[in-house]
Parts: structure tokens; C-alpha cells; sequence
């Protein structure tokens, strides 16, 4: 990263100074943080380092310090001065020749690095009931999740996946109770669910189950002529196991189709059967962590940083969500996770330093688990929020992706941190226009690629309309991006087109540092806002700078530009599973 690099040899220089005793009252024990950074002023250079917080050691003027620090700088092709406390830096063609050679050579890994050095990374995300459709909440989550694993992988990680089932409990029974008035439907029974709000808390009434109910009066036609409106507990449990099978399997479809994929789908239920809820239950008492109050029985959470201590197992003897929860997460570590990822909900917010605390009393390091709270998905139509909770008004994640398209559900779903709320307009994620920040990135691509084949094809001569034979056949034209003459970039007289070029490949190198930034705050949105400055860049370089010429070696050189541009485009946009077209 060139940021880093110049930070380091801004540091060398220091010490380089102290050596010599240039820093006036300044020693090698004073302590000090630099940064380079890309001046908001271009005419000051590519990057600038502020040395001045140094004059509280040195006891001397920031420039002065600044000056002296500049002559102590070991760095060729590049141009140094420095400006009231900061030094300057701009970059010769050697450097930004560098830049694209590297891309060309390391091709999709470019901008991959250790910093996670193989930490073992458990990611959970979504773990939605099986009881109804994704909710556009689960869409954030599914499309956040499985971008941020594919960045960390990038970043050196070994990242795995999971999908926890909340298969446990009253809300499968639910599931089963509403699925036995759906099928009564199917078979012709005059039969609604109940009317009273109370009683109607008790199912899932949306008509999400009729494609199950005719499913299941297909496959299990005599269950399904026996039933009557009194259900016992066989049919019960049939229907339940039935229902939540065939809502798992359309979750997993829509999540296939939504470019998510899990490496595991645990099951609550199967947490519950192989008795590690009950072993950390008996873990937990044995370490003293548990008591009896009114008949429940009690963690002493408030001991590791909770608010308040939690109930476990309740007065008539049944677990809360908290127990299978721990036992859940202590599986994990278990499994020899060294980071527990979690993507929640908002609502969850209270629920962070409960399971800190469980982790803790268990005897692990709390700090193991981090959780990325997300905000809410408001849907804009025509300028207007869309009130939430009708089908018809697109409130599930299936709907919106008939609506708007894979792409562009993932692309705005990923836009905006987590932590903030995401204002998701139908009509722009739609356009096919440069405000639409999805089409703006996916155009540069396919313009890219268009570049490459017009490389490759005959064009008509405009004055006098006859054929020109193509600059390069396919194997010519790999060879010569690969072997490009880069110095050739900078021979023009056009300005703008020098200017637009450093640009570009500046921006190209920021790839490195968006990697870096986005796997250590788990913040894959960066990429997005990155993606759309590259674009930019890249359609003014392209406007000021004729790719293909009569001149096949000048041709070459922004070709292979062009090249690097459509590498991290398409390396970008794998990262966040969005396609990258080669034709709009």
C-alpha cells in the first residue's frame, strides 16, 4: 500500500534525523503517530505526511521540522517540498507504472494480503425462523454477510459460514397449526384462522403456505383426507416437520439465488437432541455461575458486565432462548473458532453483553465474539417510504429481487454501513442511468470490455469508409498488454490525459487499502463507495484519452491500463457477488 509506504519512509527519515541530532530536543523514545494521506489540494502531490505534531517534542517550527525531515527522505522518481508542517510527496512514472504492472501480473489477487493470518473465523448471519419468508432485514443481512466472508478470505481469513435454524420451540407448533387450517382450505373445508387478534398471534396467516399446503395434499394425500379440525399430536408433528422441511428448502433456494451460500445450516432442534444445552447448563452450575430464585433458574450474567442476571430455565421447567443461545455459542469455540462473527438485528442490542458474559463465565476470552448490528431497509417508491408489513408492497426479500434484479438488490444492500439505516429507492436501484450506483460501476466494466473487443475487430474508416484491419488478433493483444511500454503514458502533450491517467492508476493502487480497511472494521460498503469513485475515474480518463490509436505501442500501453481497470472492477464486484457484464 502506497500510504503505508510512504508513512514508513516518512518514519526512516525521522529516525535518519535523530541519528544526526537534526530534531532538536526530540529523542528516539518520544512517541508518535503518522499518517499519509491524499491532500484535498492536488497541487500539493499525490500524498502528504503532517510531521507537525512533532514540534512538541523537537520544540521547533512544523516546517522546520518538516524541511529537515524531506532531506533525510530516501526515495527516488518522486518529487518532495514541503508546506507549513507537511511534506509532500509526488510520485514519478516509475512508481504508477508499477501499479499497473502488478495488476497485470498478479491479475484477481491483487490487493489480497495476510492481515488476518489465517485466524479461523466462524460468520453467522440470517438465521431466520423457518416459519415465512425473508423480510428485507434478512435480505441486508444475507448480502452483507456474504460479502464481508468473501473479504475477509481476501484478507486472510479462513472464514466459515453459517446459518443457524431457530427450529426450536412454540413457533414450529405455529407453523404446523397453520399449515393444517391451509390444507383444510386445500381439501375444501369451509375454515379461516381465528379472527380474535389474540388468537390469531398463535399462526402465520400469510398466504406463503398455500403452495405448501397443495404440496403437501399432493405428497401426502392420506394424511391429508384424514385431518379434521381437531389435530393430534401425530398429525401435528407431521405437519410441523412437513412445513418447516419445505420452508428451509425455499429459504435455501432464494439464498442460492441471492448469491449467499452457507457451509453449514445448524439446527437448533439438533442442538437440543445432542445434549451439549443441558452439558453447558450442568458446565455453568458445576462453575458455580447458576442459582434458584421462584423455582427459575438463574446466570449470574451481572458478574461479567451485564445489566442484570438472566433466567435460564423457567419456573415450569422450560429453557429460555438464552440457554440454547450459550450453549450455542460455546459449541463454537468448541469447535476451535478463534472469532465469533454474528450479524444481528438492531433489536438485539441488549443481547450482546448477555452472550459476552456467557462466554466469559464458561472460562473463554469474551472479546472472541463481535457482533455487527444492522439497522433497518426503508423501501422508496416515487420519493416515498412504503409501509412496511403488506406482501404487496414488497416487503419480502423475494419480491424485491423480482423487482429490482439480484444485482442491484445486493449492490444497495451493501452501499451503506450496517450500523446506519439503508434507504433502499426501487426506481434508481432500476434505472439505467449514471445516478444508479450499480449500473454506473457494471457500465465501466462492459466499457472496458467493449475497449478489448474493438481492439480485436475491424473498424470503418469515417472519411472514407473502408474496412481497417483490426490492431491486434486475440493472442497479439494479451502479449502486448502484457509486455506494454508504460512509459508511453506519460509522452503526450494532453494534460488531461497525463492527469486523468495518474488518477486512475492512483485509485487503482487504493484498492489495496480499501481491502485492508474494510476486513479490519468488517465494513464491506467500502468497497461499494470505492467502486464508484474507480468508475469514475475511469470514464475520465477515457474521455480525455483515446485508448486506440494508429500507434499499436500507445495503443498497448492504455490497454493495458484499461486492463488493470477491469481487473479490480471485476475482482470488486466478486467480492460483493454482484456480476460483472462484459455487454450493457
Amino acid at each position: 500500500m502506497l500510504k503505508q509506504y510512504i508513512t514508513d519512509v516518512t518514519t526512516q527519515a525521522i529516525k535518519n534525523a535523530l541519528a544526526k541530532g537534526q530534531l532538536g530536543q526530540m529523542s528516539e523514545q518520544d512517541e508518535f503517530v503518522l499518517n499519509a494521506e491524499t491532500p484535498k489540494n492536488e497541487d500539493f502531490g499525490d500524498f502528504a505526511v503532517n510531521v507537525s505534531s512533532l514540534a512538541r517534542f523537537a520544540k521547533m517550527p512544523p516546517n522546520a521540522i518538516a524541511q529537515t525531515i524531506s532531506e533525510n527522505i530516501e526515495l527516488d522518481d518522486c518529487e518532495i517540498n514541503t508546506v507549513a508542517g507537511f511534506i509532500n510527496f509526488k510520485l514519478g512514472k516509475s512508481f504508477l507504472n508499477t501499479i499497473v504492472k502488478d495488476i497485470i501480473n498478479q491479475k484477481s489477487q491483487y490487493g489480497a494480503n495476510d492481515f488476518g493470518q489465517g485466524q479461523k473465523v466462524i460468520l453467522e448471519y440470517v438465521s431466520a425462523n423457518p416459519t415465512g419468508p425473508f423480510h428485507i432485514g434478512h435480505g441486508r443481512w444475507a448480502a452483507m454477510g456474504s460479502a464481508l466472508a468473501n473479504l475477509l478470505k481476501f484478507a486472510g481469513y479462513e472464514v466459515y459460514q453459517e446459518f443457524y435454524i431457530n427450529d426450536a420451540g412454540n413457533q414450529i407448533k405455529n407453523l404446523g397449526k397453520s399449515l393444517h387450517i391451509r390444507v383444510l382450505q386445500e381439501m375444501g373445508e369451509d375454515i379461516d384462522f381465528p379472527a380474535d387478534e389474540t388468537e390469531r398471534k398463535s399462526f402465520y396467516p400469510g398466504e406463503y403456505l398455500i403452495p405448501v399446503a397443495k404440496e403437501f395434499v399432493k405428497e401426502k394425500p392420506e394424511i391429508a383426507k384424514s385431518l379434521t379440525r381437531e389435530l393430534s399430536l401425530e398429525q401435528l408433528e407431521e405437519l410441523s416437520s412437513f412445513a418447516k422441511r419445505r420452508m428451509l428448502e425455499l429459504q435455501k433456494e432464494l439464498l442460492n439465488k441471492f448469491h449467499t451460500h452457507f457451509d453449514n445450516f445448524y439446527s437448533e432442534t439438533d442442538l437440543h437432541k445432542s445434549g451439549k444445552v443441558e452439558e453447558c447448563v450442568k458446565k455453568l452450575k458445576d462453575l458455580g455461575m447458576l442459582y434458584e430464585k421462584e423455582g427459575a433458574i438463574w446466570f449470574k450474567s451481572s458478574l461479567f458486565g451485564d445489566d442484570q442476571d438472566r433466567v435460564l430455565r423457567k419456573t415450569d421447567g422450560s429453557n429460555t432462548y438464552l440457554t440454547a443461545d450459550i450453549a450455542y455459542h460455546h459449541d463454537k469455540i468448541k469447535r476451535g473458532f478463534d472469532k465469533l462473527i454474528n450479524i444481528w438485528g438492531a433489536d438485539h442490542h441488549g443481547y450482546v453483553a448477555r452472550m459476552r458474559a456467557s462466554i466469559e463465565a464458561l472460562g473463554d476470552d469474551p472479546n472472541k465474539l463481535e457482533v455487527l448490528l444492522g439497522q433497518l431497509v426503508n423501501i422508496v417508491l416515487n420519493g416515498e417510504a412504503v409501509r412496511m408489513g403488506k406482501r404487496k408492497n414488497m416487503v419480502t426479500l423475494e419480491d424485491l429481487i423480482d423487482e429490482v434484479g439480484v444485482d442491484a438488490t445486493r449492490y444497495w444492500m451493501i452501499i451503506r454501513s450496517i450500523d446506519t439505516t439503508l434507504d433502499f429507492d426501487i426506481e434508481l436501484a432500476k434505472s439505467k442511468t449514471d445516478d444508479n450506483p450499480v449500473f454506473y460501476v457494471q457500465y465501466a466494466h462492459a466499457r472496458a470490455c467493449s475497449i478489448f473487443r474493438n481492439a480485436q475487430n475491424e473498424r470503418i474508416n469515417v472519411e472514407t469508409k473502408e474496412k481497417i484491419a483490426p490492431l491486434f488478433t486475440p493472442q497479439e493483444l494479451e502479449e502486448e498488454i502484457n509486455n506494454a511500454n508504460l512509459d508511453l503514458l506519460w509522452t503526450t502533450e494532453d494534460e488531461k490525459s497525463i492527469n486523468s491517467a495518474k488518477k486512475l492508476i492512483l485509485k487503482l493502487e487504493e484498492f489495496n487499502h480499501i481491502i485492508f480497511m474494510g476486513a479490519k472494521n468488517r465494513a464491506p460498503y467500502l468497497i461499494c463507495k470505492y467502486l464508484q469513485e474507480l468508475a469514475g475515474s475511469f470514464h475520465q480518463f477515457y474521455t480525455f484519452s483515446r485508448v486506440l490509436t494508429e500507434d499499436k505501442k500507445l495503443s498497448a500501453a492504455r490497454l493495458a491500463l484499461v486492463k488493470s481497470v477491469s481487473t479490480i472492477i471485476k475482482t470488486s464486484l466478486d467480492l460483493l457477488a454482484v456480476d460483472a457484464p462484459e455487454r450493457m
